[in-house]
């Protein structure tokens, strides 16, 4: 999921410099969602560890 994160940040970064401005905002949001939820799922996973061990 960080790997679609990264992909969509650099398809916004690209679209940014050539002025696709709709294009780059998609991405950049699409990006910043997915992200959020991979350190969501991930603090759950870690949290869950935790628990499991103890």
């Amino acid at each position: 999921m960080l790997y679609w994160a990264l992909v969509f940040f650099v398809v916004a970064l690209i679209a940014g410099a050539l002025g696709f401005g709709g294009i780059a905002s998609a991405s950049s949001g699409i990006a910043q969602i997915l992200f959020f939820l991979f350190l969501i799922l991930f603090a759950a996973s870690l949290i869950m560890g935790l628990v499991r061990r103890r």
